[in-house]
């Protein structure tokens, strides 16, 4: 008797029943300790510190829960009889809508809305896929909300006290830059070497030659520190306006080729003008009295 051959050719709904049932299995072998729940049941936290969802990233899920299954359950928490809520995995949850599967494999925690919100942010901080800001905006969180000290929030996630406070730091730089490294139009390297200037619109003019020309961390790091060093302010003619710019061009074009003007601020420091004999410090002294 004929052996029936395995039929290759199936239904993506039959594709997706079996996509559930290995996910169960999988489940299953991690944790028994896990619910299906339906999905219209589960409602997504409004304090989920996640505000970017990466649609390629939510593809590739959907593909893998098609594949292998759902790995890692969901975790939700009780609010009513009838009623969850998230408190951590939403991207799964929308991989399960996505492939419009009814129920979702979930455990189920006895939470307050203190610790629900403790779990979520510590659950997404380990996450590698987060950029800087997001890191940072969970941290601060933490601090608040659950009245952490850096230290204590350290403790809690096997961070140095020091990281956290230079992630922190970030949450300082003017808005336009933080969603600048949350684009990715720069790093967080280059946010770290940006907090280093104090005037928000001076940040901003060196952001803007960042991106201009693609300028590596290392090279931003020497555009600041040349700055804050008081050196010539002819390396940094994009900075200033025009009117500054003009006029210390014009200085060195009447006076000897050392001429230079440095900053300690913006708008204050000094003006160099050398000299070699007694007849070009006269002439030069003839020059600004008029």
């Amino acid at each position: 008797m004929r052996k029936k051959r395995t039929v290759l050719g199936r239904g993506l709904s039959s594709i997706l029943n079996d996509s559930s049932n290995e996910s169960s299995k999988i489940s299953e072998k991690l944790n028994p300790n896990y619910s299906k729940i339906s999905l219209k049941k589960i409602s997504v936290n409004p304090n989920q510190p996640r505000t970017n969802f990466n649609d390629e990233i939510l593809n590739e899920l959907v593909q893998s829960i098609k594949s292998v299954g759902l790995i890692q359950p969901v975790t939700v928490r009780k609010i009513s009889k009838n009623e969850f809520q998230l408190i951590s995995g939403e991207r799964r949850l929308r991989a399960f809508k996505k492939l419009n599967l009814g129920k979702i494999p979930a455990y189920i925690r006895d939470v307050n809305d203190q610790e629900s919100l403790e779990m979520a942010l510590i659950e997404n901080i380990q996450r590698d896929d987060l950029d800087s800001i997001e890191i940072a905006i969970s941290y601060k969180r933490l601090i608040d909300e659950i009245n952490l000290t850096q230290e204590e929030l350290g403790k809690k996630i096997g961070k140095k006290r020091s990281t956290i406070s230079n992630y922190l730091r970030l949450l300082k730089l003017n808005p336009i830059i933080q969603s600048g490294i949350k684009d990715n139009f720069i790093s967080m390297g280059h946010g770290r070497a940006l907090i280093n200037i104090e005037e928000r619109k001076l940040q901003m003019k060196i952001y803007e030659i960042i991106i201009k020309n693609n300028l590596s961390v290392r090279n931003t790091e020497k555009l600041i520190n040349d700055l804050k060093k008081e050196k010539s302010i002819s390396k940094f003619e994009e900075i200033y306006p025009k009117e500054i710019t003009n006029a210390i061009k014009k200085l060195k074009s009447k006076y000897s080729k050392g001429s230079n003007v440095i900053f300690k601020k913006k708008y204050s420091g000094k003006v160099i003008i050398p000299f070699n004999s007694r007849e070009e410090f006269l002439k030069i002294n003839k020059n600004l009295n008029g």
